[in-house]
Protein backbone atom coordinates (compact mmCIF):
# COMPACT_ATOMS: atom_id res chain seq x y z
CA UNK A 1 0.00 0.00 0.00
CA UNK A 2 1.93 3.21 -0.93
CA UNK A 3 1.59 6.64 1.15
CA UNK A 4 -1.87 8.34 0.32
CA UNK A 5 -0.11 11.77 0.61
CA UNK A 6 0.00 13.87 -2.84
CA UNK A 7 3.72 12.96 -4.70
CA UNK A 8 4.45 10.76 -2.41
CA UNK A 9 5.67 6.95 -4.09
CA UNK A 10 6.64 5.50 -0.59
CA UNK A 11 5.13 2.21 1.27
CA UNK A 12 2.79 3.16 3.70
CA UNK A 13 3.96 2.66 7.71
CA UNK A 14 1.25 3.86 9.51
CA UNK A 15 -2.43 4.65 9.44
CA UNK A 16 -3.19 8.15 10.91
CA UNK A 17 -6.31 8.11 12.66
CA UNK A 18 -7.66 12.01 12.15
CA UNK A 19 -10.23 13.62 13.80
CA UNK A 20 -11.61 16.10 11.09
CA UNK A 21 -11.02 14.09 8.39
CA UNK A 22 -10.71 10.09 6.78
CA UNK A 23 -8.34 7.92 8.15
CA UNK A 24 -5.48 7.62 5.68
CA UNK A 25 -2.49 5.55 5.42
CA UNK A 26 1.29 7.40 5.23
CA UNK A 27 4.97 6.41 4.71
CA UNK A 28 6.79 7.01 8.21
CA UNK A 29 8.21 10.42 7.32
CA UNK A 30 4.78 11.96 6.56
CA UNK A 31 3.13 10.62 9.63
CA UNK A 32 6.12 12.18 11.68
CA UNK A 33 5.13 15.60 10.39
CA UNK A 34 1.25 15.03 10.35
CA UNK A 35 0.95 13.27 13.96
CA UNK A 36 1.96 16.72 15.32
CA UNK A 37 -1.26 17.66 14.89
CA UNK A 38 -3.82 17.64 18.31
CA UNK A 39 -6.11 14.75 18.25
CA UNK A 40 -4.05 12.74 14.94
CA UNK A 41 -3.17 9.31 16.52
CA UNK A 42 -0.46 7.05 14.11
CA UNK A 43 -1.14 3.04 14.16
CA UNK A 44 1.66 0.96 13.10
CA UNK A 45 0.14 -0.92 10.24
CA UNK A 46 0.60 -4.79 10.91
CA UNK A 47 2.28 -5.89 7.56
CA UNK A 48 4.97 -2.77 7.42
CA UNK A 49 8.76 -2.92 7.37
CA UNK A 50 9.63 -1.41 10.42
CA UNK A 51 9.97 2.89 10.76
CA UNK A 52 12.49 4.00 8.75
Amino acid sequence: MECSEDDCDREADVRLHVPWAANRPVCAGHARALVQQDGVVAEPLADAEEWR
